[in-house]
């Protein structure tokens, strides 16, 4: 498992959340939605956070 790509994709999704974001301030149902989007990519993004912190401490330690 490669924990920098999965956190560079989920950079990748959160920036084009928040494009859609910006595009549905005039459709609410597409800024409602992706607001829920953006906030479980921010909950992947803390817990790739954690496993990478993990895998640092692993490696100081080996």
């Amino acid at each position: 498992m490669d924990i920098k790509e999965i956190a560079e994709r989920i950079q990748l999704m959160i920036s084009t959340a928040d494009e859609l974001m910006r595009m549905g301030e005039d459709f609410p149902a597409l800024y409602r939605n992706t607001k829920r989007i953006r906030a479980s990519l921010k909950m992947l993004e803390i817990n790739v956070s954690d496993v990478a912190a993990l895998e640092r401490d692993e490696e100081a330690t080996s």
